[in-house]
């Protein structure tokens, strides 16, 4: 038996905040998106909507009268940084509404993640000119409100037929795109194994008799693409901090992470990541696998960056080494001739060489313009 959902007013960051306008809306503002427990396959059974598991900015859009606010995930104001989405729905004629979706842009065929972070930029001259160079789409997969009232209690089946009625209403944008659904495990298994190569993270299910759980978890399952690249250790970073310093004190001095590397097709090594996923112990045994390596070229293509005014010198200090060590490493996406997030050691690769250590392991193109992923 499906248990309503909880009042409004009981959820935490759902106080008015500074940086939004004053809605005469029933959905607050801000208002912390329903979330998803990350599981390694899709759910049987039932009674489950999927959805493509977009990779850009998660954004509930508010409009009011002639007031629109972009809310980001982490409930902060996003309007400032995507004016061009913020014309955009100023311009539509329901003028009483509340979306909840994702906004990403497009590059050449594929999502990209850096375009957005781009965007956050503390001079509206530079976002102005972003807008019109690359600019982004809203991704709607939910509808909170529209003109006819609230739909937070409503189940997931009803608002996305609200949601389909209210995009069909609405002149055709390139900017403004609904979200591809099935019922179909194996129309979702199928978007899981073609659209990695456009940038997407995964798939997407929800319990359709469901309404909108704001702020939870137990209405939605996320499965992300996962998969393993056997990388060249080119070089590292010892550990910083309180332990670290004790650990020195007692003559040892443990790594912090092992800096990767993968070859390209003019033999130039480049970094595209880390690993630090080691214990106490684990990081002292590593200093004496890495330090009899050091001295070499390291990267000789891209290499990491320097210190920052934003983390300690000595955070951001590295090693070069000899690229002689290969080591095999979990990552859940790779953009932009990086890993985006920080990988997971799985172990030493002994018998590979580094030289066989290249991008074809981790680069899928795209085959299509994008239009794909929006079941066109």
């Amino acid at each position: 038996m499906n248990r309503p959902a909880p009042p409004i007013a009981s959820l935490p960051g759902t106080a008015q905040a500074d940086g939004f306008p004053h809605l005469a809306l029933p959905v607050p503002i801000p208002l912390p998106p329903m979330e998803a427990l990350r599981r390694d396959r899709l759910p049987d059974g039932e009674g489950w909507q999927f959805e493509p598991k977009w990779d850009g900015f998660r954004c509930l859009v508010y409009r009011s009268g002639a007031a629109v606010a972009l809310q980001s995930k982490a409930g902060q104001p996003l309007a400032r940084y995507f004016p061009e989405l913020v014309s955009l729905f100023q311009s539509l004629t329901p003028d009483s509404f509340v979306l909840d979706g994702e906004i990403v842009i497009l590059r050449e065929g594929r999502l990209s993640f850096d375009d957005l972070l781009l965007r956050i930029h503390p001079a509206a001259s530079r976002v102005a000119k972003l807008a019109v160079q690359s600019p982004a789409t809203y991704v709607a997969f939910d509808l909170l409100h529209d003109p006819l009232g609230p739909l937070l209690d409503r189940p997931l089946v009803e608002r996305r037929r609200r949601l389909e009625a209210f995009m069909r209403s609405l002149p055709p944008s390139p900017s403004l795109q609904l979200s591809p659904k099935s019922e179909d495990r194996r129309v979702a298994q199928q978007w899981f194994e073609d659209f990695g190569p456009f940038g997407l993270d995964g798939v997407m299910a929800k319990k359709r008799g469901e309404p909108y759980r704001a702020g939870q978890r137990d209405a939605m399952i996320k499965v992300k693409h996962v998969k393993s690249a056997d990388c060249v250790v080119a070089g590292f970073r010892y550990a910083a901090g309180k332990a670290a310093r004790r650990s020195r004190q007692a003559g040892t001095r443990p790594v912090g992470s092992l800096l990767l590397g993968l070859y390209d097709r003019a033999g130039l090594l480049h970094f595209v990541g880390f690993t630090s996923s080691f214990s106490g112990g684990q990081r002292v045994e590593l200093a004496a696998v890495v330090e009899p390596l050091i001295g070499g070229p390291g990267f000789t293509g891209r290499a990491p960056g320097g210190p920052s005014r934003w983390s300690a010198r000595e955070h951001h200090e590295w090693e070069p080494l000899e690229p002689r060590l290969v080591c095999e490493v979990q990552y859940d996406y790779f953009s932009q001739g990086r890993f985006r997030h920080g990988t997971k050691f799985l172990r030493w690769r002994p018998d590979k060489a580094p030289t066989q250590c290249g991008f074809d392991q981790v680069e899928r193109q795209p085959i299509g313009t994008g239009d794909e992923l929006f079941g066109k």
